[in-house]
């Protein structure tokens, strides 16, 4: 057994809806064609780089591309993004449960709501699941503030809690966001910082991002890096992180950790 810390490395696998809050009008056939290629390329990178992820699928994508989730479920964790990426409906937590199972064949067991909404605890217990993982502990102007919520993983009633990670003290993120705008000095620091204090990291980003993006309708700090030139980072990090973290599915771990049967 490594005595190294816990790498949790998470995408979320969702319809490309983004520019439409942008002024664009993509329709539902295009994000889930450019949420697909997304989906195919990380697929691919993971595979050169052998290393395990859990991946927040929303059913509108797995019912749209099925072969994709049952290829991802060969060597990754499935969990669900809800049924839509835009909506969630009453009854949305359950069915994209079930059908996650059905397509993939596996068992359902995580949750992230889609831009880390908050659900209560009592809601996604009753659709079947044991973890979510949709608290972003951290002040994101225009988004929330959530700096008076729980850091690390923790209990709200039966419920386990997976927040994403950020740094102790100054609550600095270290998603998706943060990868793509910090200097890469400072993003490490920052892992590292989590790695030392929580013996775990939990990170998070879109397949969608490591598509080219140059002509896509959103503000600079989300488009750039990407395509290519994101997927090299992101290769260059998976192996810095490998030298200080072993990897894991976030069911996995919380098996390993006591806290899942």
């Amino acid at each position: 057994m490594s005595n190294l810390p816990t790498a949790l490395l998470s995408f979320d696998i969702e319809e490309f809806d983004s520019p439409n809050a942008y002024g664009a009008n993509l329709d539902h056939a295009e994000q889930l064609a450019q949420g697909c290629r997304g989906w195919e390329r990380t697929l691919k990178l993971l595979e050169e780089l052998a290393v395990p992820a859990t991946f927040f699928t929303t059913a509108a994508i797995a019912n749209h591309a099925p072969e994709l989730l049952r290829k991802s479920a060969v060597k990754h964790e499935i969990a669900s993004h809800g049924f839509h990426h835009a909506t969630l409906a009453v009854g949305d937590l359950q069915s994209s449960r079930e059908l996650l199972e059905r397509l993939s064949g596996t068992p359902v067991l995580g949750f992230r709501r889609a831009r880390m909404e908050e659900t209560a605890p009592e809601t996604i217990l009753s659709a079947g699941y044991r973890w979510d993982s949709s608290i972003h502990p951290v002040w994101l102007p225009g988004r929330y503030n959530n700096r008076h919520m729980p850091r690390t993983i923790h209990r709200r009633s039966a419920l386990i809690e997976v927040p994403a990670s950020a740094t102790p003290n100054l609550r600095l993120p270290v998603f998706w966001l943060a990868f793509k705008n910090y200097p890469q000095c400072l993003y490490r620091r920052c892992i590292e910082r989590c790695l030392a204090r929580d013996r775990y990291v939990n990170v998070y980003f879109h397949p969608w991002e490591f598509m080219n993006l140059s002509s896509a309708r959103l503000p600079r700090y989300m488009r750039h890096p990407c395509g290519e030139q994101l997927c090299d980072r992101f290769a260059d990090f998976i192996g810095w992180l490998r030298t200080r973290a072993a990897f894991s599915p976030i069911s996995n771990y919380l098996a390993r950790e006591g806290m899942l049967p």
